[in-house]
């Protein structure tokens, strides 16, 4: 929520964003910028846009809320509510390769999250999910072939940390140095994002195993960064710079640059605030433009799936400023996660199905967006 760049709070005090949009092949007017600090990138990267109509590798989804792509062309999609992990082939058949066991599904929680990871020991797939008493994250192997896959011997990596029928967080990736990132909301209890003995309204920092790495920002606890309400997208940069997508409360939703030990100033703050102690975000939204979920950056350009907004928001941070772009709003309904997608394209999931949408004939599904190189103006 808060950011604290070595530059007064009165420049991101008057933070706001219009609302543009852009359609696939006119883009919008970007929006009013955000001061940001210079980029630590020497060589500029071509920023992209989306272009054409989507195609859909995947449709009849029921509540989606993740994807990963696998080595093998393949990908996996979590369904919220069934509990099941559906396989899509790179020929384009869509089968279940197996239920989480233990989910149990209510209001926004379920199975959530889910992350790959290929390593000596076998392909993993871990899954961020409601159970009976908690939220938990358990890893399990992938095996067999394209379109046979498995998911075999689940173990808890993570547990403990409280549930409720919101604010659950839920989203897991692994960054660039090889730890397991998992974004936790407060649980419907705000005072949990100030304490920090608790894991809720926390970005955590694990080993693969669920250890606490030594170089966290506290010894001996998992917590990475405080002060979050209900953070749900991560996505590295280039550079490596974590970034996270967070949804307020009443007034702003925020799209944040993740440091370490930083407190994101949630209760306290809601948005760009200016108050000592708490960080600033890099661009905020108001609630009915965004309540963001999945984040994705393809070509150091952010995209933001949103929920009540029903925006794919592209943003584009440049050296001092950040400008947002919207496109395809209200065109395809609630969008809930973003990751790239094969040959340089997006992928993005619907999330109409669950029960605050107004599904398709063909809803959920899994969309593929074209990009092309960012047009200026």
């Amino acid at each position: 929520m808060r950011r604290t760049w070595p530059a007064s709070a009165a420049i991101i005090a008057g933070l706001l964003l219009s609302g543009c949009t852009g359609s696939a092949e006119t883009p919008a007017t970007t929006t009013t910028p955000t001061t940001l600090p210079p980029s630590p990138s020497a060589t500029p990267i071509e920023q992209v846009q989306p272009a054409g109509t989507p195609t859909v590798p995947a449709s009849g989804l029921r509540a989606p809320w993740s994807v990963v792509r696998l080595p093998d062309g393949s990908a996996l999609i979590s369904e919220r509510d069934t509990a099941i992990i559906k396989e899509l082939t790179d020929s384009g058949e869509l089968r279940d390769a197996g239920t989480i066991a233990g989910v149990t599904p209510g209001g926004e929680g379920g199975l959530l999250g889910i992350e790959m990871r290929d390593a000596e020991d076998g392909l993993w797939l871990y899954a961020y999910f409601t159970a009976a008493s908690d939220n938990r994250i358990v890893r399990m192997q992938i095996e067999g072939e394209t379109g046979a896959l498995e998911l075999v011997g689940a173990s808890v990596v993570v547990s403990g940390i409280a549930k409720a029928r919101n604010h659950n967080g839920g989203r897991i990736k692994f960054g660039p140095d090889g730890m397991l990132y998992a974004t936790v909301g407060d649980a419907g209890n705000p005072a949990l994002a100030q304490d920090p003995t608790s894991l809720n309204g926390k970005i955590l920092r694990m080993a693969p195993d669920g250890s606490v790495p030594d170089d966290n920002p506290t010894p001996g606890s998992l917590v990475y960064t405080l002060g979050h309400r209900n953070p749900q997208g991560l996505a590295w940069d280039s550079t490596g710079q974590l970034w996270a997508s967070e949804f307020g409360q009443n007034t702003w939703d925020e799209l944040n640059i993740i440091k370490a030990g930083n407190n994101y100033g949630w209760p306290t703050v809601e948005g760009a605030g200016g108050v000592a102690g708490f960080t600033d975000p890099a661009h905020q939204w108001s609630t009915a433009e965004a309540s963001p979920s999945g984040l994705a950056i393809i070509n150091d350009t952010l995209f933001m799936a949103t929920l009540r907004g029903q925006t794919l928001w592209a943003i584009y941070p440049t050296d001092g400023r950040a400008d947002a772009v919207s496109w395809y709003r209200t065109e395809y309904g609630r969008l809930r996660d973003a990751i790239p997608g094969p040959d340089g394209s997006l992928w993005v999931l619907t999330n109409n199905t669950d029960g605050r949408g107004n599904p398709a004939q063909d809803d959920d599904k899994l969309m593929q967006i074209r990009l092309t190189p960012l047009t200026e103006g």
